[in-house]
C-alpha cells in the first residue's frame, strides 16, 4: 500500500486509525477540563477563604450537632483544607487526578453538613427555606462529578 492510499482508508501509514476532526482532540478536552479545574479550584480557595474571615457563622450552621468538637474549629480546619484543596487543583502538575479524588471524598464527608442543615432548618447562605436547602443537597453530587471529571486526564483519539 502507497502513502496516497492512507488518505482513503483513514489509516497512518503504520496503519494506526488517524484521528480526523470528528475525534474527540486532547487538546480541546484537556483546554476545557482545565478551564472547569481552575473555576474549580477558585471556588475552593474563595469558600476557605470565607470559612477563616467573613462566613463563619454561616458555615457553623452546616456543623452537625453530633459532630463532637468545637464548631467554630470544624470550620477553620475545613477551610483550611479547602484553601490547600484548591490550590493543589490550580498548580499542581502531578497526580492530578488523585486530587480530584481527594476532593470528591472531602465533598463527601461535609455532605452531612449540608443534610444537618437541611434537617435542622438551619437559615444560612441565604438558604432560607426548606425548598431551598433541599435543592442545595442536589448540588453535591455535581460538586463530585465536577471535581473528578476536570481532574481525570482527557482521553486519547476515540
Amino acid at each position: 500500500m502507497d502513502n496516497d492510499s492512507s488518505e482513503i482508508s483513514g489509516k497512518d501509514p503504520d496503519g494506526a486509525p488517524e484521528c480526523g476532526p470528528a475525534c474527540c482532540d486532547p487538546a480541546e478536552t484537556s483546554t476545557v477540563r482545565d478551564v472547569a479545574r481552575w473555576v474549580l479550584a477558585s471556588a475552593m480557595i474563595f469558600a476557605g477563604l470565607s470559612h477563616l474571615f467573613w462566613a463563619r457563622k454561616d458555615f457553623q450552621a452546616q456543623v452537625p450537632d453530633w459532630v463532637p468538637l468545637d464548631k467554630d474549629g470544624v470550620v477553620m480546619a475545613s477551610g483550611g483544607v479547602e484553601i490547600a484543596l484548591g490550590a493543589n487543583l490550580a498548580l499542581a502538575d502531578r497526580d492530578r487526578a488523585r486530587t480530584g479524588q481527594v476532593l470528591a471524598l472531602f465533598f463527601l464527608a461535609v455532605f452531612p453538613g449540608n443534610l444537618a442543615q437541611y434537617l435542622g432548618r438551619r437559615d444560612a447562605f441565604g438558604l432560607d427555606t426548606d425548598r431551598k436547602r433541599l435543592i442545595r443537597l442536589f448540588f453535591q453530587p455535581v460538586l463530585i462529578g465536577w471535581a473528578l471529571w476536570s481532574t481525570r486526564p482527557p482521553r486519547s483519539g476515540r
